[in-house]
């Protein structure tokens, strides 16, 4: 199997011999990757900050064994790093350590949402109880979004109740979409109600477009690099175009990946219903511009490049980035180096994507 570390030293071994990998395109984005290494405590203008990263993903055995055969096969993901989501809690932490991260908030990516109801939902309640028993353990270096039976609403209710106010989970992590019904269908308001009650965030994590696998299928594993972000650029339009962003104005969302390819494209989004009428609805009146939603949404940092960040910034504002990796997933390997290798940041804004913004959506100090 391989593992994180040899992956790194893969990539050392290479570099020192002056091998290129091609193929499947650029596996790393070494050139994105190779700031300054910073070391725990961070500090930034001299002033420490708490480093949160909001993406990283755990797995626990119990709750792919109520899957039989299949419980494997939806858990692991042929990718590297897949089995360090079931975490040792001593390497997950030297990983940490290493990366200049003090907090993990984890998650579990939904493989539950094409499953009946009651087997759904020992699912979640297995996943919860085992993630609100590990933060308990180190609350000081983990946190966890509450898994959802998102497609039973009024249980899904029931879990966010219990999670945040019993279990001491900081909100909850979702798709991008329930068996092909958008976030933005009535049957999930009461689903948002709570959230927005709560006061705590939902983080949303694309699952993918099965509908485009033809197309996506053939080199370059498409259906993760265009599906995802194009997953979760989906969810977020519709919620904002079906206003449910104003039925909920106090509705916290994050969105995976710097939000998918959304951020990149926004203006396009204020012209569309001016050039297109008939491929918009005149019942649903929005209340500001389609981007002006994107200050109201939050968006995670793993976009890569510096200049990537610098555009995300124009577009959202930094006080909307929150740090990410996907560990274990190798995407970003050195994320808080990330932030300071971006030029174009404040101190003042790197320590608000380093862990000060994420402080305050999830309730705690940083």
């Amino acid at each position: 199997m391989t593992t994180r570390r040899n992956f790194l030293k893969a990539g050392t071994a290479a570099a020192a011999t002056g091998i290129v990998f091609c193929g499947c395109g650029l596996l790393h984005s070494a050139h994105a990757q190779q700031p300054t290494r910073q070391k725990l405590p961070v500090k930034v203008g001299g002033k420490q900050v708490k480093t949160i990263d909001i993406h990283a993903h755990c797995q626990f055995r119990e709750a792919g064994a109520l899957l039989g055969a299949d419980g494997p096969k939806l858990q692991l993901p042929p990718v590297n790093g897949a089995e360090e989501a079931f975490l040792e809690i001593d390497k997950r932490l030297a990983a940490m350590d290493a990366q200049a991260v003090d907090m993990e908030v984890l998650s579990i990516n939904p493989f539950w949402y094409d499953r009946e109801r009651d087997l759904a939902g020992q699912i979640v309640k297995i996943q919860n109880e085992k993630l609100a028993e590990l933060c308990a353990s180190k609350p000081d270096r983990f946190a966890a979004f509450a898994s959802l039976t998102l497609q039973a609403p009024d249980l899904a209710v029931q879990e966010l109740e219990t999670a945040v106010k019993k279990q001491g989970l900081k909100g909850a992590a979702i798709g991008d979409v329930v068996n092909g019904v958008e976030f933005s269908d009535p049957k999930f308001y009461p689903v948002w109600a709570k959230a927005e009650e709560l006061g705590v965030p939902l983080f949303i994590h694309p699952q993918g477009v099965p509908e485009l696998n033809k197309r996506l299928s053939g080199n370059g594993w498409l259906a993760n690099t265009i599906g995802n972000p194009l997953g979760t650029a989906m969810a977020l339009s519709h919620l904002i175009f079906e206003g449910t962003l104003d039925r909920f104005p106090g509705l916290k969302v994050i969105g995976a990946h710097g939000g998918g390819f959304l951020p990149s494209y926004a203006d396009r989004s204020d012209h569309a219903c001016l050039v297109g009428p008939k491929g918009c609805n005149p019942d649903v009146k929005l209340k500001k511009p389609p981007t002006e939603y994107l200050k109201q949404i939050y968006f995670d940092s793993l976009i890569f490049s510096p200049e990537a960040i610098r555009h995300l910034v124009t577009q959202v504002g930094a006080s909307q980035i929150v740090l990410g990796s996907d560990y274990p997933y190798p995407w970003q390997l050195q994320p808080v180096d990330h932030i300071f290798a971006s030029t174009s940041l404040s101190d003042d804004n790197k320590a608000d994507i380093l862990g000060r913004t994420a402080a305050k959506l999830l309730n705690f100090t940083a």
